[in-house]
């Protein structure tokens, strides 16, 4: 009896282990159903010309191209539909061909784990960012660049407290078939839901339109952990002179280049940013003496500022240099 007794002991406590490990989804196989029929719902919004999505067949989503899931959980954790065939402004027939569009559908918001989403170098015709893409709170990485997306965008970006990198950088769209037509930007009235990004590492917003009194470089000095920030072409007119203080201090990359309207002295506080470097003020109308305090970017590599202008007595000499100088 005490033979049998331990034997029963046993099995029981291997049932056990067995249902614990089930919870825990150590022995789960597939994919999670629920988040499978996310996937299928958001692709029945998409168009496909290429047939790209031709894998999402079967119960295991984990398969699929383009999906990742967590090796224990089986949770879905990567989303990546970046159109690799690259952009050719000779000719977008092959680019096109292979990108992505139609809607962008909130049936994704039962992907809960999500912390990983590319949906760059496709062309969805113009719509906006949707506002659900703000509720994927998991989420590390957000790269929407070259998506062909316009319009503001949304504030509720601003709740994606994980993310770490960002990417909205050359996104417009075309009315008609030729680019003799004016784009659609995506446009950004108020940056102040930036600085809720406190994860963020890099961002790029180049391209986008930037509005009077967007208030972005107060937004900016508010998040402790950024390293890179690229704001070529973004149409800033106007950039503060001062900021109370530098919290940015991680800061090693810098573009604000092509900003045509920029038009003042050169501001104090980027000679208090001793870990850039890399700054590229060039084609913006920046004039005065440089300060002796550039000496404080003792780390800086590389300066592009194709025209420095010098006062001397009553008039400005402008001289030209090199587009990019290594320091």
């Amino acid at each position: 009896m005490d033979l049998k007794r331990t034997q029963l002991l046993l099995l029981f406590f291997a049932f056990l282990c067995a249902q614990v490990r089930k919870l825990n989804g150590d022995s789960i196989s597939g994919c999670i159903p629920i988040e499978r029929n996310a996937l299928l719902g958001f692709k029945e919004s998409l168009k496909d010309p290429s047939n790209r999505l031709s894998s999402w067949v079967g119960d295991d989503c984990c398969t699929w191209e383009g999906v990742a899931c967590d090796n224990r959980t089986r949770h879905i954790i990567k989303l990546d539909l970046r159109n690799t065939h690259p952009l050719s402004y000779a000719d977008d027939l092959p680019y096109k061909k292979w990108s992505l569009g139609g809607e962008l559908r909130p049936s994704l918001l039962g992907l809960k784990h999500l912390n990983y989403l590319d949906l760059s170098m496709n062309f969805f015709g113009g719509i906006p960012i949707p506002e659900f893409i703000g509720s994927f709170r998991q989420l590390k990485y957000l790269n929407l660049s070259f998506a062909g997306l316009g319009g503001l965008i949304p504030h509720q970006l601003g709740n994606l407290s994980s993310l770490q990198y960002l990417d909205l950088s050359y996104n417009y769209y075309y009315y008609g078939d030729n680019f003799g037509v004016s784009p659609r930007f995506l446009i950004i009235d108020n940056a102040i839901w930036i600085y809720r990004l406190s994860s963020l590492r890099y961002l790029n917003m180049s391209d986008v339109k930037f509005r009077e009194g967007t208030h972005w470089l107060q937004a900016l000095n508010m998040l402790p952990s950024i390293v890179e920030v690229r704001l070529f072409d973004c149409g800033i007119n106007t950039i503060p002179l001062s900021l109370p203080y530098v919290n940015f201090t991680s800061l090693s990359v810098l573009d604000l280049s092509w900003n045509f309207h920029i038009n003042s002295m050169i501001p104090g506080w980027l000679f208090n940013i001793s870990s850039l470097e890399y700054l590229d003020l060039s084609f913006n109308i920046f004039w005065g003496i440089i300060p002796p305090a550039i000496k404080n970017l003792a780390s800086l590599k590389v300066l592009d500022y194709p025209i420095i202008c010098f006062l001397k007595a009553t008039f400005r000499l402008c001289l030209k240099v090199c587009v990019s100088c290594s320091i």
